[in-house]
């Protein structure tokens, strides 16, 4: 989902702004507000510094929300407010500071059901839902594998030329990914860390068995 994110704002205007990605169900509920508006020093106890809020950090960029069925529902008020005014407030100051970002939202699980249960407002979820898109798992697309590990490899090795030595890819695609893409990406970093320079081989390749 991230990397059908980070294509999406690389590919339009906002490239050349902060890709900010935030991972919904990581971060403590106690912290959720300080963490994604910001605080003042001393706003409460530990605020030893200001802090500008993963929000704020987006400015004139993209803000990816993964797993945003993990927040709780007072949470999502403040981002349904968020979203709706296009401004923040961070924890102990008053006023309201101006935000322009683009959202992108994401979750593992459906929305609609978790709506239907109560556990997910109505009303932010039709905030968020302008344009839906399903991204398959991985074993339901391995004919992008190829494309991706390219991709990945090339991060990874921050653009180094990286070559696949034949019967890699094929290796690759007799595996199911039940970590999906991250899992692909955790295959790779640790065959660029068995290679032999910069050609990986299918015996590079490790897999749960």
């Amino acid at each position: 989902k991230e990397l059908v994110s980070r294509l999406i704002h690389t590919s339009g205007s906002r490239r050349d702004h902060p890709f900010v990605p935030i991972n919904c169900g990581a971060i403590p509920s106690e912290l959720l507000e300080s963490e994604f508006f910001g605080h003042k020093r001393g706003a409460f106890t530990g605020a030893v510094a200001d802090q500008l809020g993963l929000i704020r950090s987006a400015e004139g960029g993209t803000l990816f929300l993964d797993e945003i069925a993990e927040l709780p529902l007072s949470m999502q008020v403040k981002l349904l407010r968020f979203i709706q005014e296009k401004s923040v407030r961070p924890v102990g100051i008053a006023q309201e500071v101006p935000v322009d970002v683009r959202i992108i939202s994401a979750s593992h699980k459906n929305l609609r059901d978790e709506v239907a249960q109560g556990r997910f407002r109505e009303d932010l979820f039709y905030r968020l839902v302008v344009i839906e898109l399903y991204v398959p798992p991985l074993r339901e697309r391995l004919s992008d594998l190829a494309l991706l590990a390219q991709a990945i490899v090339t991060r990874l090795v921050l653009g180094r030329p990286v070559t696949f030595a034949p019967g890699t890819f094929e290796r690759l695609m007799a595996y199911d990914y039940p970590g999906n893409v991250r899992e692909l990406e955790n295959i790779l970093e640790r065959a660029l860390t068995l290679a032999d320079g910069d050609l990986i081989r299918p015996d590079d390749i490790r897999v749960r068995r």
